[in-house]
């Protein structure tokens, strides 16, 4: 009778892993043609709207409607993708084109869409809002917008920079006095290409940025400079080859060659001594571009002397700039070089014919 029994449950237990599989199997099924069903209707969308904004552009408002176009733009999944495309057609285009775009999604009320997004919860979907309010020039959107500039998120943050600069220029730039999160590189060239001027009586506030404790400000800050070659700011980029981060002084480095006076070479040398590896590769590359004449005895000191391999090479490569080939060859020739040096000088000959 208990053996019965036993096989009895056993045989319902399995019955009902049985019917949960196969309930899950469904489901998934279900899911799947859902989503297959939406991806088929996305791309169909796809077509459509691409079709529209091409119509805008190249013809006027006026010209007649799909009715297929007028039957979908009533629906939320639409009108979301229909704001993406928008969003990156006006990436791609200029001028009149950019305003038309921009009349279109006037038209049918997108603003409406794209600031709810800033009330969602979802990370992407703020980030987004943020960037179709951009692209869009919703001006009236700003101040929200400058809310999401201390959010957690790095995705939406950087796009409420992106926004701050986009409507504001260099005034947007604001955020650099107390950003505590790192600047990525892919965020700083985004800055760095929406800044089209620097207005005068600007040097307090960008020197302020130079002595911030976020090394990603300062380097951004830096480029800055080089950009627009802010002579004014040269003593303060010297005094950042003591900085902390061997990064900061990198690009200290490279600015100084953009900001370079008849000293810049001489200073460098004087520096040189006291950078670590890294930075003093990246002074010999400057003195390679400078090709500034008071440097040949200080290159041919680090060529013969320095135990750094890579120091060599740069040095060897700064001295062809300088049309120093013969020294280097002459140097080459001698018994007392090292295999390593002759090759070294081979390299950077090679280099320069190149």
């Amino acid at each position: 009778m208990f053996l019965t029994t036993s096989v009895h449950f056993l045989f319902l237990v399995f019955l009902g892993m049985l019917s949960l599989v196969l309930l899950l199997i469904i489901a998934v099924l279900i899911y799947s043609f859902y989503q297959y069903k939406e991806s088929v209707q996305v791309i169909k969308w796809s077509e459509v709207i691409n079709k529209r904004i091409s119509e805008v552009i190249v013809y006027d408002e006026e010209k007649s409607i799909d009715n297929s176009f007028s039957t979908a733009s009533g629906n939320s999944l639409f009108r979301n993708l229909f704001l993406q495309k928008l969003a990156e057609s006006e990436k791609k285009f200029s001028g009149a084109a950019q305003n038309k775009l921009k009349n279109l999604f006037q038209k049918y009320n997108l603003q409406e869409d794209a600031s709810k997004k800033l009330s969602q919860k979802k990370e992407h979907l703020i980030a987004g809002g943020i960037q179709e309010l951009t692209a869009m020039n919703v001006k009236d959107a700003l101040p929200k917008i400058s809310t999401f500039l201390t959010h957690p998120s790095p995705q939406v943050y950087q796009e409420a920079q992106y926004a701050m600069v986009s409507f504001k220029g260099f005034e947007g730039l604001h955020f650099l006095s107390s950003i505590s999160s790192r600047i990525s590189e892919w965020q700083q060239l985004r800055l760095l290409l929406s800044i089209s001027n620097i207005p005068e009586n600007s040097d307090d506030n960008i020197k302020n940025w130079m002595e911030s404790s976020n090394d990603s400000v300062v380097i951004f800050t830096l480029r800055l400079l080089k950009k627009f070659q802010i002579l004014s700011l040269y003593p303060t980029v010297i005094d950042l080859l003591n900085h902390p981060s061997i990064e900061v002084r990198m690009q200290a480095v490279q600015t100084l060659l953009s900001l370079e006076n008849s000293s810049t070479i001489t200073r460098l040398m004087e520096a040189y001594p006291h950078q670590p590896v890294e930075v003093q590769k990246e002074i010999l590359k400057v003195m390679k571009k400078s090709k500034d004449h008071c440097s040949t005895e200080f290159l041919k000191d680090q060529l013969l002397n320095n135990t750094d391999s890579g120091v060599k090479v740069h040095a060897a490569e700064a001295l062809c700039s300088l049309e120093k080939k013969g020294y280097l060859i002459e140097i080459s020739k001698m018994e007392t070089s090292s295999e390593e040096l002759i090759q070294i000088i081979k390299y950077a000959i090679q280099e320069k014919e190149w």
